[in-house]
């Protein structure tokens, strides 16, 4: 069975950091894709970053140089770094995971519970 389990949320004012974590058991973690998605109230929800098994990572505009994601396959656990946080980085953040397909990775189909993470300013 998939578990995919968030922490790390909290209350944060404009200009701080966070790291979020995933942890994730019931598959093997290293041939999946795992991304961060954050949703804010009343938008749909967005994609935030993601890594490939081969490394390779992608970033929403909005988060590039400021967030990172990386992940530990021991553990295995998925981070988020995040830093100069804004208030439009509000919102309830979500890790997912993905077969992958060669380079790609198909549609994340595993989803944890979620984080809440809100910047004030």
């Amino acid at each position: 069975q998939v578990q995919l389990v968030e922490s790390g949320g909290g209350s944060v004012q404009a200009g701080g950091s966070l790291r979020l974590s995933c942890a994730a058991s019931g598959y093997t973690y290293s041939r999946y894709c795992m991304g961060w998605f954050r949703q804010a109230p009343g938008k749909e929800r967005e994609e935030v970053a993601t890594i490939h098994p081969y490394g390779r990572t992608t970033y929403a505009n909005s988060v590039k140089g400021r967030f990172t994601i990386s992940q530990d396959n021991a553990k295995p656990t998925l981070y988020l770094q995040m830093n100069s946080l804004s208030p439009d980085d509000t919102g309830m953040y979500f890790c997912a995971a993905a077969a992958s397909v060669g380079s790609r990775c198909a549609t994340f189909q595993y989803w944890g519970q979620g984080t809440q993470v809100t910047v004030s300013s």
